[in-house]
């Protein structure tokens, strides 16, 4: 019976305890006895991702991930070559959280009170982008506009500048790595023919 609720169980694996007693010809707690006791199993939550890998994809992002694992050792510098960007959210304001808002009492005073916060409505989008030495260009993004392709050509265009400008070395040697996600805007066609037409090299992003 054990090896029936076990197949049962593998086959459907969101079956309720009831369905398989009842596939299984047991009674409920029987079935939960078993898939307990002697099978050992719980039933959890499922786990949400962004997006389901087909094989091709889950072997390239293993490919990738190794790659960027081995180069490092391979060459000192390389991760010193990096421009790293991304976006994020900034807000007005964050309400503290309740570690920061702790505060030290004595055995006889009372504890401290204070107004639930709530998260600051007004808030821009943020685009930065740093090397190793720190930041070397950000830009907010104007209220209403949507990071599209076009629009980040032109965030490319003043990072290409600021490169120039703030680490004239890397702009001279030619040799720093632009290193930023998947996201549509990032790997247009657009994007991409602007950053090889300047010769830009990119890192590849894991799937």
């Amino acid at each position: 019976m054990i090896a029936k609720v076990r197949t049962v169980g593998r086959n459907n694996r969101i079956l309720t305890v009831r369905e398989i007693a009842d596939d299984c010809g047991i009674s409920v707690g029987s079935g939960d006895a078993i898939l307990a006791e002697d099978l050992h199993t719980n039933r959890v939550w499922v786990k949400f991702v962004p997006r389901l890998l087909t094989d091709d994809r889950l072997e390239q992002r293993q490919t990738i991930a190794r790659d960027l694992f081995e180069r490092p050792c391979e060459d000192v510098q390389f991760l010193k070559n990096f421009v790293t960007g991304d976006e994020s959210w900034v807000y007005g304001y964050d309400p503290e959280t309740k570690r920061q808002s702790s505060q030290w009492k004595g055995p006889t005073s009372p504890r401290s009170k204070m107004g639930r916060q709530v998260r600051s409505k007004t808030k821009v989008m943020l685009l930065a982008f740093f090397v190793s030495e720190g930041i070397v260009h950000h830009q907010y993004v104007p209220d209403g506009q949507t990071i599209n392709r076009e629009f980040y050509v032109e965030v490319l265009r003043c990072l290409r500048e600021s490169v120039r400008r703030k680490r004239p070395e890397k702009w001279r040697d030619g040799d720093w790595i632009l290193y930023h996600d998947n996201a549509p805007a990032h790997t247009s066609h657009f994007v991409q023919r602007f950053l090889a037409k300047h010769g830009t090299a990119q890192l590849q992003q894991p799937p």
